[in-house]
């Protein structure tokens, strides 16, 4: 129990040192095809994860949005969306901090998982 909170501790404070640019320079976590529109996968991701991450930031980016998921416990970002429109949907490109990391929270993956169809 006590190597858990250790490693939780430290996760947090490496990752509350990311910024929005350093996460995305990391490979994705996951890159899919989905045939929603930019905005409506944005707005299944702010749905799925209001409760565990509170409000979003959504922003424009290129063809589509950017999405950027604030961290669990303290603030500064944890995960960045790209999201491209393209013909009949969307691009997706998720970027996360501790992509590293195997036992982060899987709450950003699952919500992404789950609004690429659903």
């Amino acid at each position: 129990m006590k190597w858990g909170l250790w490693v939780l501790c430290l996760t947090v404070l490496v990752s509350g040192c990311a910024n929005v640019s350093d996460i995305n320079e990391s490979l994705p976590t996951m890159s899919v095809i989905s045939g929603k529109k930019p905005h409506e996968y944005a707005q299944c991701l702010s749905e799925k994860l209001a409760d565990s991450r509170g409000a979003l930031q959504i922003e424009p980016h290129k063809e589509g949005l950017r999405v950027i998921v604030p961290l669990k416990y303290s603030s500064g970002p944890s995960a960045v969306f790209d999201i491209e429109e393209r013909s009949g949907g969307s691009s997706i490109k998720l970027h996360e901090s501790m992509s590293n990391v195997p036992v982060r929270p899987k709450d950003v993956q699952k919500a992404a998982t789950e609004c690429i169809s659903g």
